[in-house]
């Protein structure tokens, strides 16, 4: 998949979370009476437009996709006629503007609550929660644990599969609890274990939270047999084709694939011997694997997958699937401790307590819808939930220009019983900026810091 395919994907995100929001605000105004005069998808230059309904509101596509907004009527932007002073947004009862500007927002709540509701109700293929070998000497095997066990419980709730051990593990580490984890070994016996997290670093630099601990998933070894040959790649140039068995690279014997692609990534640009068997034959070829970057150091790639090994993928999978009440109050679930868990971590920021190397830009975002829509449906689409949610957060934070910051004036107004002034919001509207235009300034900072030095 190419920068285009990443850029499209990205686009394609950032167009319906965009348009979800900005509907949720649009709505909530028609149902409260505004009237609508511009719904945009990005800002600047306007690239399509319509107009469209009784009130000939114009439906725009405009040149910077980074956004999007809803125009509505309202005296302080202009003269509004007087048969439609009654439709204006600033003449609205404080209730009502609070219902408009949290629209947008819930709109992203509720984008995610569906998607994840989809996916828990049509069921999804994942890696089953048993453990892989256990790291000497972590707090997984303090804690008890043995390669092969199942885990069913995490301080009381259960597990489904490993997504769910990951996210309650990485979900305590951030408070650096101790938690207790319950497991079945493969003789049968239940085991409970108290795993101490206290030294779990949420950092882009720290090792993954995962690693730490000591934990991996049991994933099956894969026979190094070559089930695609990417055309043009380092792999055909070599003249590698699909059924060919990995016997040796550089005189060390291959037992798995998982063998092969790694010694492959450990030496981008040059030139390794690879001894293979092909049908009856045995052949020596030698490739030279392409330096590809990934956000650090360039890794090697011949450009060849692995044969599917359908018997072994079962016994390392789970199909996860629920009745729709138990999956929608599970998919609500699911995006509750995403949003809190988001809040979470930007207090520890804040604090201290996390790394504000953890912010990400746009060019990381890119990086994950390219890399989920490379994945599969079920993995962009979780991926779309995740970012609605951020992007729901992010906007209800109390700061002057985001939709927070505009709950915040109406919320004092409410209290003192009359608008504050010109000047404060002005000033308010300044501090926002700022704010905002130094988040992202080290988002963009991170992303390029990753990019270029990993």
């Amino acid at each position: 998949m190419g920068l285009l395919h990443y850029i499209w994907y990205f686009l394609l995100a950032l167009a319906i979370l965009i348009a979800v929001h900005e509907y949720g605000h649009y709505l909530a105004a028609r149902l409260c009476g505004v009237k609508v005069l511009r719904f945009s998808l990005g800002f600047g230059r306007t690239v399509f437009s319509r107009r469209v309904g009784p009130d000939q509101t114009e439906w725009a596509v405009s040149l910077i996709p980074l956004g999007g907004y809803v125009r509505m009527l309202d005296e302080s932007e202009g003269d509004v006629p007087f048969e439609d002073r009654h439709r204006a947004f600033n003449r609205q009862p404080v209730w009502k503007r609070c219902i408009i500007v949290v629209a947008g927002p819930l709109a992203n709540f509720i984008l995610a609550i569906a998607v994840y509701w989809g996916i828990y109700m049509t069921g999804s293929q994942e890696l089953a929660p048993v453990l892989g070998p256990v790291t000497v000497a972590s707090p997984a095997e303090r804690a008890g644990l043995i390669e092969g066990g199942r885990i069913t419980r995490i301080d009381g709730e259960p597990v489904s599969s490993w997504a769910d051990v990951r996210w309650l593990v990485v979900d305590r580490g951030i408070d650096r609890e101790r938690v207790d984890i319950e497991s079945v070994s493969p003789n049968g016996s239940t085991q409970i274990g108290q795993l101490d997290l206290s030294g779990i670093v949420i950092d882009d630099r720290a090792s993954d939270a995962m690693t730490q601990i000591g934990l991996s998933p049991a994933i099956p070894p894969i026979a190094p047999v070559v089930g695609t040959v990417v055309a043009g790649g380092a792999g055909e140039k070599a003249g590698l084709r699909v059924g060919d068995r990995i016997l040796a690279v550089d005189g060390q014997s291959v037992d798995e694939f998982r063998q092969f692609a790694q010694i492959v990534a450990a030496h981008p640009g040059q030139v390794l011997s690879l001894r293979i068997q092909r049908g009856a034959q045995t052949l020596d070829l030698q490739a030279t694997p392409e330096a590809v970057g990934d956000g650090g150091a360039p890794k090697g790639r011949l450009g060849v997958g692995v044969r599917e090994d359908r018997e072994a993928l079962a016994k390392s999978f789970v199909t996860v699937s629920y009745p729709p009440i138990e999956a929608f109050s599970r998919a609500v679930g699911q995006t509750w401790h995403t949003t809190t868990f988001s809040l979470k971590v930007m207090w520890k920021m804040l604090t201290g307590e996390v790394s504000i190397r953890n912010v990400s830009g746009p060019v990381t975002i890119a990086d994950y819808a390219g890399q989920t829509a490379r994945a599969g449906f079920d993995a962009y689409v979780r991926f779309l939930a995740l970012v609605s949610i951020s992007l729901g957060v992010l906007n209800l934070l109390p700061v002057p220009i985001l939709d927070g910051g505009h709950l915040l004036y109406y919320v004092a107004e409410a209290i003192r019983g009359k608008p504050l002034s010109e000047r404060v919001m002005v000033l308010g509207q300044k501090a926002g900026f700022a704010i905002l235009a130094s988040l992202m300034a080290l988002a963009f900072f991170n992303d390029l810091n990753r990019l270029l030095f990993g």
